[in-house]
């Protein structure tokens, strides 16, 4: 069987493909530092910083999600992640590997309008810079011929199970869960895009069972925005709660990270929330007829999750 093998098995999306892959009766391949023991898998530890390890982890492997996630810190990514780039695209190439990146979409800053795979690269944060520099040396290699891969790009993300480094399974689902009211940072009445974890799962394997995806960008499926306001509505309607929202304001979550280390590195992201964020993935939907799940099934299967969690 074919063995596919996931770099940064631990996190959100990772829980949600392995059993995607499972459902294709694939060889999986767990790798991160410490890697679950999951049955019908094989765990490997390996440090991304290290080439060596990762070379033995990528060995054998015809496909390689890049999924790591590391600390949320500019200067640990500024530091990090041209090292881990660099040595998955140098492990992926000298073993013939096909690499699907999981990308995020800081590189683009600031869009007017929607976000497509065709928008320039204009970062305004400092993550974003790191994001840009780490692209650009995959898709350098891509065009060149020297490896086999695509990347995939998610904005934030919900979904059943998705508790942590998630605004909406933080300040809406788990706030209403505990009876309180829901909160939405800075701007509740302006379009914003999410991916549900399902649907960005499937699509990275439908990306790496496609030979036409490879050499390309791609955004994962995300259904049309919708305003906080009308999201937490949603969610209320499912959670048997209030619909009510408390708007933090931007002064105070400036004030909230002088305490909080994670949220004084996610303030350079607030142009997300506080205007419009609308990302396409019309080209991934025309090319693999895919349509992403809407909010109304999306947030309802959320909402059954925390309420029996």
């Amino acid at each position: 069987m074919k063995l596919h093998t996931i770099l940064g098995a631990t996190g959100t999306i990772a829980t949600e493909l392995i059993p995607v892959l499972k459902s294709h009766q694939l060889n999986i391949r767990l790798v991160s530092r410490t890697p679950r023991q999951i049955e019908g898998t094989e765990a490997v530890a390996a440090n991304m910083l290290n080439y060596d390890q990762v070379l033995k982890a990528v060995t054998g492997s015809e496909v390689v999600y890049l999924i790591v996630g590391i600390t949320y810190n500019a200067e640990i990514w500024k530091k990090e992640w041209p090292v881990i780039m660099r040595n998955v695209i140098d492990a992926c190439i000298a073993t013939g590997a096909k690499l699907i990146f999981f990308d995020n979409v800081y590189m683009y800053g600031r869009v007017n309008g929607a976000i497509t795979e065709n928008s320039p690269y204009f970062p305004s944060s400092k993550k974003g810079r790191v994001r840009v520099e780490i692209a650009r040396m995959l898709l350098q290699e891509m065009a060149a011929g020297t490896i086999k891969a695509a990347i995939a790009r998610a904005v934030d993300f919900y979904g059943p199970g998705v508790t942590d480094k998630s605004a909406a399974g933080i300040l809406v689902f788990n706030n209403m869960k505990k009876g309180k009211t829901a909160q939405w940072p800075i701007n509740a009445d302006v379009p914003r895009s999410y991916n549900y974890t399902p649907d960005a799962a499937e699509a990275l394997y439908i990306l790496a069972s496609h030979d036409k995806s490879f050499g390309q960008v791609w955004h994962l499926p995300s259904a049309s925005p919708l305003t906080g306001r009308q999201f937490i509505k949603l969610a209320a309607k499912y959670m048997n709660s209030s619909d009510r929202v408390t708007v933090l304001p931007k002064w105070l979550l400036k004030i909230i990270g002088f305490f909080n280390p994670f949220m004084k590195e996610a303030y350079e992201m607030n142009y997300q929330d506080e205007f419009p964020f609308q990302f396409s993935s019309d080209k991934f939907e025309k090319a693999f007829n895919f349509t992403p799940t809407s909010y109304e099934d999306a947030v309802k299967a959320t909402a059954e999750w925390f309420l029996k969690n």
